[in-house]
């Protein structure tokens, strides 16, 4: 199953005009399904597995234009699997979910998946707006989607961000933001209009299994309102008891 893209987003679409397939392999169904419903929401078909074995026969029913990889799966070692995986689906890019990064076990699962054939790696915990850009590069990089393709420049009102250079410009002027502020920013602008809960943006933006205090959200969109809204009409509003939304600004003197 399928869902719409973000609005003013169309999905990735393979050569062939369907929308890109992915398998999610992991030894924790939450995280894993968690990812998926993320793939789904950018128009993405998105199918899970939990090991090495169910992996092998969901590859071959979804046919599947990337992997996302645990490196460690219940049966198997993540490695071989994406080599079982290969030999059906020569050449299939692959994006490693490594051990959280506590030190020189978590660099060795690095190096090994990069060197084994893997293209890029995230660590967990990690924040889902994170893995879905690598797949996106991963997949653009690797050929596997149609040369015409989605605009990679979000726009709202007179906010503009690029996804593929990391620019944020306001009515022309360009604004410095850290890579978390940038991150919630993309967010928002990709649901424009579009009341976002607490819960959701740190599940988006933040990782997984965040064990913060929710009040980060607020912080984090007090900074943003200083370097979007800082001098002009507000477009970062807050919904008291629901959310946060961005939109266009009023024009001057609006009510």
């Amino acid at each position: 199953m399928t869902t719409a893209a973000p609005a003013g987003r169309s999905p990735l679409l393979h050569d062939d005009g369907t929308p890109v397939r992915i398998l999610v392999v992991d030894d924790e169904p939450s995280l894993a399904e968690l990812l998926a419903v993320a793939l789904r929401h950018e128009g993405w078909e998105a199918r899970t597995a939990a090991d090495g074995a169910a992996a092998v026969r969901a590859a071959r029913a979804l046919r599947p234009h990337a992997v996302v990889l645990g490196t460690t799966l219940p049966d198997a070692d993540g490695l071989a699997v994406l080599g079982r995986l290969r030999q059906h689906h020569p050449g299939l890019p692959a994006l490693f979910l490594t051990a959280r990064d506590s030190g020189r076990g978590s660099a060795q699962d690095r190096v090994a998946g990069l060197t084994a054939g893997g293209d890029d790696h995230v660590t967990k915990p990690f924040g889902l707006e994170e893995a879905v850009a690598r797949l996106r590069g991963l997949l653009r990089r690797s050929r596997a989607v149609a040369a015409v393709r989605a605009d990679s420049v979000l726009t709202v009102g007179d906010l503009v961000l690029d996804e593929d250079s990391h620019e944020v410009r306001r009515g022309g002027t360009g604004i410095r933001l850290t890579a978390t502020e940038f991150e919630l920013l993309r967010f928002l602008m990709r649901n424009p209009c579009r009341v976002l809960s607490k819960p959701q943006i740190l599940d988006r933006v933040w990782s997984y299994d965040f064990g913060g205090r929710a009040n980060v959200v607020e912080l984090y969109i007090s900074y943003l309102r200083r370097k979007i809204d800082a001098g002009r009409p507000p477009m970062i509003h807050t919904r008291r008891g629901a959310g946060y939304l961005i939109k266009p600004a009023a024009p001057a003197g609006a009510p």
